[in-house]
């Protein structure tokens, strides 16, 4: 989840959903609320960990946190040497997740139909969205964490592409990687208070009309292919003597080399998930 985090366009949630994990982690969260931290604060320390099911929370974000820190930097150089090649490779990753997630659709009907299309048309709609300019504002940063972390739980919407819309992004990845706090701090307030509302939605919701809900997170991972399509140019315009990103214009691919090693990356991340689902799948068993 932490690797799939770093990169615009690829969502935590989507991993945490081909691995079995997603309602399990939703549930956690959503249990930390005024009675567990009452557990925690009078002592009762075995309360408060089954209650919020802690030892699964701190095993994955304790793995979260390791693969940000450490990927930060290596994935910044990739996106900057080898762009389409790191695209292919999570472009392959949602071709598969699309599947994976849309197989835990117990029945299909219009109104699982109806809601697929809503959740391709948003990630759709957010692809052709232009990325704004950096701001550090103490505020904005919290709004950011808020955002991310909101998109990170929800299978095909990436936090990391929502910092690059609202055009943090690099700002962040910096920050991660030279441990600059005065960024890290309110992005991490942010993300608290989108996990405690976001998680008491999403549970209500899978408690009440799963297949509505498994439709409309299948189209968000099915409509942000677009986003993370590996052959597009960013367009920039000049205003008052600065540069800005102002969208994207997306183009097919040339077959030549780079195709072929892209085509083997797309490959390999298509593999990749279906060897994790049935991974997955054999350890529930």
């Amino acid at each position: 989840m932490g690797a799939a985090n770093v990169i615009p366009g690829v969502s935590g949630g989507t991993v945490a959903f081909i691995t079995g994990i997603y309602e399990r982690l939703i549930n956690a969260l959503k249990n930390i609320d005024l009675a567990a931290l009452k557990f925690f604060f009078s002592g009762r320390f075995r309360e408060f960990a089954k209650k919020v099911d802690f030892y699964f929370l701190v095993v994955l974000f304790l793995g979260v946190f390791v693969s940000i820190l450490s990927l930060a930097k290596l994935l910044e150089i990739a996106f900057d040497q080898y762009e389409t090649l790191t695209l292919s490779f999570f472009f392959g990753l949602i071709v598969a997740s699309v599947l994976a997630v849309s197989r835990q659709i117990s029945q299909i009907s219009l109104a699982v139909i109806i809601s697929f299309i809503v959740g391709s048309a948003i990630a759709i709609g957010i692809a052709f969205l232009p990325p704004a300019q950096p701001n550090e504002s103490f505020v904005y940063l919290i709004l950011c964490g808020v955002a991310a972390v909101c998109s990170m739980i929800l299978p095909g919407l990436s936090g990391s592409y929502i910092l690059l819309l609202m055009g943090n992004y690099l700002l962040v990845l910096k920050a991660i990687s030279s441990l600059e706090i005065r960024i890290i701090a309110p992005i991490a307030i942010g993300c608290v208070l989108g996990l405690v509302v976001l998680s008491r939605l999403l549970s209500f919701l899978f408690s009440k009309f799963k297949d509505v809900t498994v439709a409309i997170l299948s189209g968000f991972v099915a409509g942000s292919l677009l986003i993370i399509w590996p052959w597009k140019a960013t367009l920039i315009e000049v205003f008052g003597g600065v540069e800005k990103a102002v969208g994207y214009k997306w183009k097919l691919p040339e077959l030549n080399i780079e195709f072929l090693y892209s085509l083997i990356f797309i490959i390999i991340g298509f593999l990749l998930v279906i060897w994790m689902e049935r991974k997955s799948s054999t350890s529930e068993k």
